[in-house]
């Protein structure tokens, strides 16, 4: 009898460029991913009214919806993992990709082989927070806030869910985890696994700017609950207390 094939992995990538949108096709194709490709919005939607992707590339510059109005959407209602490809010269554009929800970035042009690395750490990362077991089980109660880190959610007292990307979710639980203490930027870089750290690199002040205005959106200050401490780095100021799911 014999051995099922295992499902292989599903990459979209939204970008007008059709050379761009080939030659990832190709590489990805060889490396074992079955890829799927969107020159702008419209074409984006229907790919996604018949499968869900597992990872999306997302190109910033785009027709008609750029890329973090897409990715915005997408956010609002998804946990797919997203990359933004953005321009090299445009800090902004970094800036604006991550504060729209988007994982991480790459910059035009790109290695394939980043490109590769990135997909395959995002995608373990994503496959990490469906594993269930004692460690990843359980609900973490905060200010009127509960972060359930089976189901990967954050949820106010309404019961209404908070739509978090991968990266903004790992984030904020290792803050929880570690409340009234005082994390730096690389600790949090390294086990959050984010891109490498690099001169004026913005990504956990980012994320961390998001974070706070989800956490506005319910119940008291996002900055009084997530610190900054001036020269040391961030820290989460709240009592923090364990829920089990089956209570």
């Amino acid at each position: 009898m014999s051995t099922p094939h295992p499902r292989r992995k599903l990459i979209l990538i939204v970008d007008d460029e059709r050379e761009i949108r080939n030659l990832v096709q190709r590489y990805l194709d060889r490396e074992g991913f079955a890829v799927i490709g969107a020159g702008d919005g419209a074409e984006m939607q229907d790919v996604l009214s018949k499968r869900l992707p597992d990872l999306v590339i997302m190109d910033i510059r785009l027709p008609g919806d750029d890329g973090v109005s897409l990715t915005r959407q997408l956010r609002s209602t998804s946990r797919i993992p997203i990359i933004m490809l953005t321009s090299k010269k445009e800090v902004a554009d970094r800036v604006t990709g991550l504060e729209s929800g988007a994982d991480d970035y790459l910059t035009k042009p790109f290695d394939l082989r980043e490109l590769l690395a990135r997909v395959q750490a995002l995608l373990r990362r994503a496959e990490e927070g469906r594993t269930t077991g004692t460690a990843s089980r359980g609900v973490l109660c905060f200010s009127g806030w509960e972060l359930d880190i089976s189901q990967r959610e954050l949820r106010g007292a309404d019961e209404r869910k908070i739509p978090l990307s991968t990266a903004e979710f790992d984030l904020l639980r290792v803050l929880v985890e570690n409340a009234n203490k005082v994390l730096n930027r690389d600790f949090l870089l390294q086990v959050t696994r984010g891109r490498s750290t690099m001169p004026f690199d913005r990504t956990i002040d980012v994320r961390i700017g998001h974070l706070r205005r989800h956490l506005l959106t319910g119940h008291g200050d996002g900055k009084q609950l997530i610190k900054t401490v001036r020269g040391a780095g961030y820290m989460l100021a709240s009592e923090v207390h364990y829920r089990d799911p089956a209570d």
